[in-house]
C-alpha cells in the first residue's frame, strides 16, 4: 500500500446513533418568589381595604332623638328621649350618644319631634325653678302640652279686657313643663282648674307668685 492511501473512518456499529442534546432537568417551582409574594400581597391588602369600606358603609350609632317638638328652655325627661340607630360617619360626636343621659338637661334651643339630639342644644343647668299655675280650663288653649311657650297673662279687671286696660303679663315666653287635671270627657267644665306648670328663673319667681295675687290667668300658646 503506498503512502498516499488514507484509511477510512471505520463504519459506525449497528444500533449506534448520533449523539443527541443532553436533557436539562426541569427546577421545582420557587413558591416564595418575590413577585409571587407582592402579588398575593396586593390581592389580600384590596380584599381587606374593600371589607373595611363596606363595613364603615354600614356602621350605625344609637344617638338620641326627640319625641316631640321641645321649646327652647324645656328641662328633659325621659319621656322625651327617642334610642335611634343612624349612619352620621365623621358626623358622629356633633349628637349625643345614648351613653350618656340627657334627662334634667335644659335645652337651648327649640327641637322638632324626630331631630338627632345635637350636643349643642344643650346648655348647663340654670338656676330655673318651675311654678304651677291654676288656670280655668276655658283659658287654657285645646292641646296645649309640654314642650310649648306660652305667655300668661292675669284678669285684673274683666270690664276692661276688651280695651287691655285689665290686663296684666305675669310670665313671657316660659316653656310648659307639665299639663295635668285637664279631662276631655263629658263630665269637663270650662270652670275645671288645670296646672299649668312653667319654669322660669329663680330671680323671677317671686315677681311671678306676686303677679298672680289671686287673678284669673290666662294662657296664650306661642306658635
Amino acid at each position: 500500500m503506498s503512502a498516499a492511501t488514507r484509511t477510512a473512518p471505520a463504519p459506525a456499529a449497528a444500533g449506534e446513533g448520533t449523539p443527541g442534546p443532553v436533557p436539562r432537568r426541569v427546577r421545582a417551582p420557587r413558591w416564595l418568589d418575590l413577585r409571587l409574594v407582592l402579588g398575593v400581597l396586593l390581592v389580600l391588602g384590596s380584599v381587606l381595604l374593600g371589607a373595611r369600606v363596606v363595613t364603615a358603609a354600614d356602621a350605625t350609632v344609637p344617638v338620641w332623638s326627640v319625641a316631640g317638638d321641645l321649646a327652647a328652655g324645656t328641662v328633659l325627661g325621659p319621656e322625651d328621649l327617642v334610642a335611634v340607630d343612624v349612619r352620621l360617619g365623621d358626623a358622629a360626636g356633633a349628637y349625643l350618644s345614648t351613653g350618656t343621659d340627657p334627662a334634667g338637661r335644659t335645652l337651648a334651643r327649640a327641637v322638632r319631634a324626630g331631630e338627632l339630639l345635637p350636643r349643642t342644644a344643650l346648655e348647663e343647668p340654670r338656676e330655673l325653678v318651675q311654678v304651677a299655675l291654676p288656670v280655668q280650663a276655658g283659658y287654657v288653649p285645646p292641646g296645649l302640652a309640654r314642650g310649648q311657650v306660652v305667655d300668661v297673662y292675669g284678669v285684673t279687671d274683666p270690664a276692661g279686657t276688651t280695651t287691655g286696660e285689665g290686663v296684666v303679663l305675669v310670665v313671657r315666653a316660659a316653656p310648659v313643663q307639665a299639663v295635668s287635671g285637664r279631662t276631655d270627657g263629658v263630665l269637663s267644665t270650662a270652670t275645671t282648674t288645670v296646672q299649668v306648670v312653667v319654669s322660669v328663673p329663680a330671680a323671677q319667681a317671686p315677681g311671678v307668685l306676686g303677679s298672680i295675687g289671686g287673678r284669673p290667668l290666662v294662657v296664650v300658646a306661642h306658635s
